[in-house]
């Protein structure tokens, strides 16, 4: 079966084609605050697209932009001392959201390219789109005609005549048309724009932000231009694969669309995939209204392994709601999977997993389980359905291994009660595949090495301890003794020495 996806432009479900490498866009974040699971969610849908199509035999090209050049941006100059221009507070959150993308386990995109430092190709293609009577500058600015593409509002089903204004108030006495949007701005950003998203009292003066150098004046880059530039500059004029939210439909997608045909002739990309908005109480989770979780907090809370659950629960073009309930879902469907496999690979590594032992009901599961993943995830990336799949899996597992427990009564299984060592194998490995390399979940190492270098460095930190109570440095040894417990190590000071155990 081939991988069929809901393509917003076709309005349909279609299957999915590529030629060679998979070219794969996705419209990153604009780095004016710390990243939420709001954002995370379509990282995480990327990421998984990215897995899926590596499991099937693509090479995929992927590649994700980051928006350090905004309004919103420049509104939080001066919120912290060393926070005196635009770039010093797009660097602080460009290094948090990258510390995020880490956590949650995602696979590194080809590049993370930067507006800033990608303006030279930002004018370039704006000069290309006046050239071709697709723009025109007014009073230092630059807007695109949408009358001027033929084809506008094709992926948000809309009509020109029907649009509202884009832009700022101030825009609309310099365009021929409301519905023009901006590829260059002429001068900084405005007060007006700078106060209404600034989170702290600018007093007198506001920022301004960055600008450069154009054939217009001084200015800086519209917002829709710079993923039109960025995209084609590093995976060509089309794209296989354009994904982003809901929210970027209209008029973030659309404009990119428009641009980028007129400027090329082509089609800019062969699927567009738009990932459904998080909802916390309700609402669509923002960081403009205060309803969001950030990527970090979550982490510490629940792991990457729940978290990652809790956006295999539901289709990536849908709505998803973040509850307790939909939170404890993910706890649950984690600890089946986590608590099974190292039921198997205990079984796997013990002595009574033989060659002989056969159990063709574990291995006909571990089959079923491969065949409906790869059903499940051709069929629209349904992760609820291909995590249903793996979750049958644990039952066979736990059936097979308790029959041997069963049947062994002690524990130490005879000739008639012993582990399917080839059954036990394909399972873990299934696990390991789907679960771990398609899904991105995280299976605890168990492996002799790691836990020996953990004990090597509590018995050094206990030699130190030990050494700072003979020097009558008690308040030093107690809190080394801290240190310990809250990284998970327990001490217990007894007659013969300190020992330890892991929590």
């Amino acid at each position: 079966m081939s991988l069929v996806v809901t393509d917003t432009l076709a309005d349909e479900r279609v299957e999915f084609t590529a030629d060679g490498d998979v070219t794969l866009y996705v419209c990153g974040l604009t780095v004016s605050d710390d990243p939420h699971l709001g954002h995370a969610r379509l990282w995480f849908h990327a990421d998984v697209l990215h897995r899926w199509l590596d499991h099937l035999g693509y090479d995929v090209r992927h590649v994700e932009n980051v928006t350090d050049v905004n309004e919103k941006i420049t509104a939080r100059v001066g919120e912290r001392d060393d926070w005196a221009a635009e770039r010093d507070v797009a660097e602080a959150f460009t290094a948090t959201t990258f510390d995020a993308m880490r956590g949650l386990n995602l696979r590194r995109a080809e590049v993370y390219p930067r507006v800033t430092e990608h303006v030279p190709e930002i004018r370039d293609l704006v000069e290309t789109l006046i050239e071709k009577g697709y723009a025109y500058e007014s009073n230092g600015s630059v807007y695109f005609d949408v009358t001027s593409f033929d084809e506008y509002g094709k992926l948000s089903n809309q009509e020109v005549d029907a649009l509202e204004a884009q832009g700022e108030p101030d825009e609309r006495s310099e365009k021929r048309n409301p519905a023009d949007f901006a590829l260059w701005k002429a001068d900084g950003v405005s007060e007006t724009a700078a106060r209404e998203h600034a989170k702290h009292d600018h007093g007198a003066e506001t920022p301004a932000g960055e600008t450069w150098e154009s054939p217009w004046g001084e200015g800086r880059p519209g917002w829709h231009v710079e993923c039109s530039a960025m995209s084609t500059t590093h995976l060509g004029d089309t794209l296989d694969i354009h994904m982003g939210g809901r929210d970027l439909v209209f008029p973030h997608h659309e404009n990119e669309i428009a641009q980028s045909e007129a400027a090329t002739g082509e089609a800019f990309a062969r699927h567009w995939l738009h990932v459904g908005l998080l909802e916390m109480d309700g609402e669509k989770m923002s960081s403009s209204i205060g309803n969001f979780w950030t990527v970090p907090d979550a982490l510490d809370e629940l792991g990457v392994n729940v978290v990652r659950t809790f956006y295999a629960g539901a289709a990536y073009r849908s709505e998803q709601a973040l509850t307790e309930e939909t939170i404890a879902e993910a706890e649950e469907r984690w600890e089946r999977l986590s608590r099974t496999y190292d039921r198997a690979v205990a079984a796997l590594d013990s002595t009574d997993a033989r060659a002989k032992a056969e159990d063709d009901a574990l291995r006909g599961a571990v089959k079923a389980a491969r065949d409906e993943f790869a059903a499940a995830m051709n069929d629209d990336l349904n992760l609820r359905e291909a995590t249903a799949a793996l979750l049958d899996l644990t039952d066979a597992v736990n059936r097979h291994v308790d029959a041997v427990d069963d049947a062994s009564g002690d524990g130490s299984a005879d000739a008639d009660a012993t582990y399917d060592y080839r059954g036990l194998r394909e399972a873990v490995e299934a696990f390991e595949d789907l679960a771990g390399d398609v899904l991105g979940l995280q299976f605890e190492s168990t492996s002799d090495g790691d836990v020996d270098l953990a004990g090597d460095l509590v018995e050094l930190v206990l030699d130190v301890r030990e050494a700072e109570r003979e020097a009558g440095n008690y308040e030093r040894a107690d809190e080394l003794r801290d240190a310990l417990r809250e990284v998970g190590v327990e001490i217990e000071d007894g007659p013969d020495g300190a020992t330890y155990r892991f929590e």
